[in-house]
């Protein structure tokens, strides 16, 4: 039987103790469960902290010595920060596992005094044994919400804590000015920026019919026409392509929409902020996207891309099916001799389409033949390769003799693309509308860098697929190394990274020449990359 105290019965629980406990077994929780804490990353809750960090300093410095101790959370129950001087009491949370990435959702651990207050966003006192697990009796805690206050979101949760026993009557005055200064503090930092999104949303937003969102950090704002044309998987997208844009003007999308519906998206940036207004724009029958080339006006076809973007793929659709492929890396296997041998018997004789792949690996001597097999050959080729300066040096010969080619994007520069790719893997291993990702899952997702582009998101579904095998996917489902969401980056310093990682791919992992390319010293190279995390 549950208890608030040890003469206390369940049917006599405060009414917000008793829902909190029905909805923790709903869940799956029993009260003899040992907390099932995993530490995650806690990056992406800059502005929560930057406004709290000083506060929370500040009220722990009078509380000295006290037992008692501070926790931040953001809006999904996630531990950002801890303040404790007490050493014994801190402790003890570490002993339970209460650290900064953990999550306290009453998903996980029941009835507290942080998962709780973000479940109902009303301030709760939770004594001992009112907590849903008998390992956190022990505590006795005070949680209250941070709304902020321009938007009216939850951004997160105070909680201060202490041992069980006493009633601790001022926990809750104190923790109700320690959340009143933080969101006097969110308002600060937001009051511009946020205000001017909510003048540009307001003023686009004149028209109830016009489908038009404004996305900015930590703010997403739509009218009822948008929000009738997207599902949560449609809104990761839309997030996405406007967190995507790096400060060139209005961009423009092509979306096809989880309903089947395509519809352009038109980005225009926001004066003075960091965020986009976007207008959802359905497309005219008969109208065609612009991304991507179209049909190869002449052979042979060059298909260029990152590893892992698609370029097997794309060299197939163009040839269509039947064709005969040979790749560059059986040179180590069977022998440039044999290789060669069976490149010339191909390309003499007329025959089905052929496809090259990985010409980046061929030495001078097989590149030059091959260029002279193209001249002569009447069938239809495709190569594929890597981007980079090979294909104005060894290369080039093969380069100036296609008729067209066609440049695969990375996967990290079509973010907006990511959540709809993500589903339909996911109903390709799974079946149609068995599961489904959540939207902060495609958030997540939408975030990482993906070096791998396509063929690593494949994995990562496969994985995800394997091991959820009912239910929707949340985020703490991905894998532990496609969980954390980066810390956001201006649209400058995301420009200079590509920017280099583009100069070190050309100059083929050579730092020395990418430097003098890029018109800088090494060691200016060497620093502007580890300020940017480029390995």
């Amino acid at each position: 039987m549950y208890r608030t105290s040890r003469e206390t019965h369940v049917g006599q629980a405060r009414p917000e103790i008793a829902s909190s406990w029905t909805r923790s077994r709903l869940n799956g929780l029993r009260a003899d469960d040992t907390p099932g804490l995993k530490q995650e990353s806690v990056a992406g809750a800059g502005g929560l902290t930057r406004a709290a960090g000083p506060v929370l300093e500040r009220v722990r410095a009078e509380l000295d010595d006290t037992p008692f101790a501070f926790v931040l959370a953001d809006r999904t129950a996630r531990v950002v920060d801890i303040r404790c001087a007490d050493k014994a009491f801190g402790g003890a949370l570490v002993d339970l596992g209460i650290v900064p990435g953990v999550r306290l959702g009453e998903d996980q651990v029941g009835t507290n005094a942080v998962g709780t207050p973000v479940e109902t966003r009303k301030g709760l006192f939770v004594r001992g044994d009112e907590h849903f697990m008998a390992a956190f009796h022990e505590f006795a805690c005070y949680g209250h919400p941070i709304i902020h206050p321009i938007t009216r979101r939850l951004e997160g949760v105070v909680n201060i804590g202490g041992r069980a026993g006493d009633e601790h009557r001022l926990f809750s005055p104190l923790v109700r000015r320690v959340v009143r200064d933080i969101e006097d503090r969110l308002q600060l930092d937001a009051s511009g920026a946020q205000r001017r999104l909510l003048a540009a949303f307001q003023a686009a937003a004149r028209s109830p019919r016009r489908p038009v969102l404004v996305v900015g950090r930590g703010l997403v704002l739509a009218t009822p026409a948008a929000l009738d044309l997207l599902e949560p998987a449609d809104h990761a997208a839309v997030q996405a392509c406007a967190e995507g844009m790096r400060g060139e003007g209005e961009v423009t999308h092509r979306l096809t929409l989880v309903s089947g519906r395509t519809v352009w998206l038109r980005c225009a940036p926001v004066d003075g902020v960091e965020g986009a207004l976007v207008d959802i724009v359905p497309e005219q029958p008969g109208r065609r996207g612009t991304r991507g080339a179209g049909t190869a006006t002449g052979w042979p076809l060059l298909v260029v891309g990152e590893p892992g973007s698609g370029r097997t793929t794309e060299a197939r659709r163009a040839v269509g099916p039947g064709s005969i492929t040979l790749d560059a890396t059986d040179v180590v296997r069977h022998g440039e001799q044999a290789w060669v041998s069976n490149l010339v018997a191909l390309l003499e004789k007329d025959g089905p389409a052929v496809v090259i792949e990985d010409i980046q690996l061929l030495s001078e001597q097989v590149t030059l033949l091959l260029a002279r097999c193209l001249r002569g050959t009447r069938r239809m080729t495709v190569m594929t390769t890597t981007p980079g300066g090979h294909l104005d040096g060894v290369h080039a010969s093969l380069a100036a003799l296609c008729g067209a080619r066609r440049d695969l994007v990375p996967l990290r520069r079509r973010r907006h693309e990511i959540p709809g790719l993500a589903q339909r893997m996911l109903a390709d291993a799974t079946g149609p509308g068995h599961r489904r990702l959540t939207p902060d899952s495609l958030r997540v997702l939408a975030a990482q860098p993906w070096p791998g582009n396509l063929a690593e998101l494949h994995r990562v579904i496969q994985i995800v697929a394997r091991t959820r095998s009912a239910g929707d996917i949340i985020a703490s489902d991905l894998p532990a190394s496609h969980r954390g969401v980066p810390a956001p980056v201006s649209p400058f310093r995301q420009a200079e990274r590509e920017i280099i990682v583009a100069a070190i791919e050309a100059a083929g992992g050579n730092k020395l020449q990418a430097a003098r390319a890029l018109g800088m010293s090494r060691s200016t190279l060497y620093n502007r990359m580890r300020a940017l995390r480029i390995h």
